[in-house]
């Protein structure tokens, strides 16, 4: 793996995948993105609860007790419980994070799992002292890939999105699609195997002809075994891939 300023990982297919790392900046102006967000959200239940209580403490003597502990444990959730969820449900995304163009994933290249999202944002108490986030600047400082220590317990790393246009593949087949890849079938796929497909039919020209056979052979078998599509529906490895590729895009899992 190179550790500068990208994280590129080999794939067992031997193709390179490459992410530039978010730095100080880009995760900063998410966090801030984020934290608008929370400040709306706590506002805007602290109005409707001044609103609404003077009239209901009138038939409820406890309704000031009872909103003040529910407004305590709403706060939490917020507070802590906003980036461990939408980052398991948005695939390592935040609001913040979706504006500010990165995203959280395994240093496996794999999406982060639902463990991993909550064990990062468990050592926001840590990385949040003193104050401003000072643990988290100092590690992200001093780790080769801007890790704070939240991403070292979890095995992450936030990188930027990345961008259509720098790894755009190079298209043989037809626009069209074969029956045996179904209009729904591709949104299987994570996206590190989309990425694992762009950047073959990216780089294929690249690769002497027997590599690039092999290469081809080894990721269609792989692809089509979890789309379930056998292999004499799929054609010629390549159109395969490039149908895989042309359906995923299209599908709501790819944006």
């Amino acid at each position: 793996m190179d550790l500068s300023d990208k994280l590129t990982i080999e794939t067992p297919e031997q193709i390179a995948l490459e992410f530039p790392l978010a730095g100080i900046g880009s995760r900063f102006l998410a966090f801030f993105y984020d934290s608008l967000l929370q400040l709306v959200v706590a506002l805007v239940a602290l109005i409707g609860s001044a609103i609404i209580l003077p009239d209901l403490g009138r038939y409820w003597p406890a309704a000031w007790n009872w909103t003040a502990a529910l407004l305590a444990f709403a706060g939490f959730c917020v507070y802590w419980g906003y980036f461990a969820f939408f980052e398991a449900v948005w695939k390592g995304q935040t609001p913040g994070k979706r504006h500010a163009g990165i995203r959280v994933i395994h240093q496996s290249g794999r999406a982060i799992n639902v463990f991993e999202a909550v064990a990062r944002n468990f050592m926001r108490a840590i990385d949040s002292l003193p104050g401003m986030y000072g643990v988290a600047c100092i590690t992200m400082f001093l780790d080769a890939r801007n890790r704070r220590l939240g991403d070292m317990v979890a095995g992450t790393v936030v990188v930027h999105e990345r961008k259509d246009e720098g790894l755009e593949p190079l298209w043989n087949s037809a626009s069209t699609t074969p029956a045996a890849v179904s209009p729904n079938v591709a949104v299987r796929l994570n996206l590190q195997e989309f990425e694992l497909m762009e950047a073959f039919l990216a780089r294929r020209l690249d690769l002497t002809p027997e590599v690039r056979r092999d290469t081809a052979q080894l990721i269609a078998h792989r692809i089509g075994e979890k789309l379930g599509v056998a292999a004499d529906l799929r054609g010629p490895d390549e159109d395969f891939l490039e149908s895989v590729v042309r359906q995923f895009r299209d599908s709501a899992q790819f944006h």
